[in-house]
């Protein structure tokens, strides 16, 4: 069973950067497709970004293109997503999943496609 914990939370002013991680253990983490999605109160969770398990494939939802960068390290077992140029309207808790995948390729942006959750980590950005 895999385990997701996502960490780097934290409250920034806007226009300030933001790296958070997410690590996985208990499976192999090269199998996974990996995701952050976001839920601000009273919202649904949203995507933000996707990272398939081939880094160079990559989906953004379009209110974070050219501000965040996902990434992965298969050798840390760990996936970022580096916020910069930070705005109010990026507050939420941002949550990290991981998808078992044969594709290469896919980057899923439903939440019911993805396998396994972290907790999450909270973003606030002041304006």
């Amino acid at each position: 069973q895999v385990q997701v914990v996502e960490s780097g939370g934290g409250l920034v002013q806007a226009g300030d950067s933001l790296r958070l991680s997410c690590t996985v253990s208990g499976r192999t983490f090269s199998m996974y497709g990996m995701a952050w999605f976001r839920q601000a109160p009273g919202e649904e969770r949203e995507f933000v970004a996707a990272i398939a398990r081939r880094s160079d494939f990559k989906d953004y939802t379009d209110s974070v293109k050219g501000r965040f960068t996902i990434s992965r390290d298969n050798v840390r077992n760990t996936v970022f997503l580096q916020m910069n140029n930070l705005k109010p309207e990026d507050t939420a808790r941002y949550y990290c999943a991981a998808k078992e995948s044969a594709s290469y390729y896919l980057t899923p942006t439903e939440t019911d496609e993805y396998d396994a959750w972290g907790q999450g980590t909270q973003v606030t950005v002041s304006s």
